[in-house]
């Protein structure tokens, strides 16, 4: 009786081990799914246009989008780009009832964010650098960069996010022209 309680004692340590285990070899690869996925963000966008494109992201702009929106009062545009080209300018002329800007690392984390309120006019103009391009540029700032956001991003490829608030139907067209008419741009300077 004894060896049968204790064989069974040995059947169940090693159930519970092995069940602990599973569990975190799940957990594992759960966590790490986002890293290996072929199908994010950045790959979408890649598979919709090059480098230094403006891709819009929600359906408005005809077509099936890039990356299906939770809030259907935003319109969304993003492109893609190398910070070991140089630096990126990204801008967009109008004025919309709102629009925030997000920069993400190319696995998707957000780097940097910051909305109509930070710019000094509500116009949407930022460059995306490394840290050693600021250095250059803030040896010699050009002129037509005085009202630009800067943003110090330590990472090569990445992502430009513009989301526009859409209040209602009327401004539809302005924030689908506003997106539309948006640029990102190589620069050296």
């Amino acid at each position: 009786m004894r060896n049968v309680l204790a064989a069974l004692r040995r059947l169940f340590h090693a159930v519970l081990l092995g069940l602990v285990g599973a569990g975190i070899v799940h957990i594992v690869v759960l966590l790490l799914v986002p890293e290996f996925s072929e199908r994010d963000a950045w790959s979408r966008l890649s598979m919709a246009s090059d480098l230094y494109r403006m891709n819009r992201l929600d359906a408005e702009a005809g077509g099936a989008p890039v990356v299906k929106s939770v809030d259907p009062l935003f319109y969304a545009a993003a492109c893609r780009f190398d910070l070991e080209e140089g630096m990126v300018r990204i801008k967009a002329p109008g004025n919309v009832p709102f629009w925030s800007v997000s920069v993400y690392d190319r696995n998707g984390h957000n780097i940097y964010s910051f909305n109509d309120h930070t710019a000094a006019d509500g116009k949407l103009d930022a460059v995306v650098l490394t840290p050693a391009q600021m250095i250059d540029v803030r040896k010699d700032l050009p002129e037509d960069l005085q009202g630009a956001i800067f943003v110090e991003a330590p990472i090569g490829e990445g992502i430009f996010v513009i989301r526009s608030f859409v209040p209602d139907d009327s401004w539809k067209p302005i924030v689908s022209r506003f997106l539309d008419q948006s640029s990102c741009e190589l620069q050296d300077f």
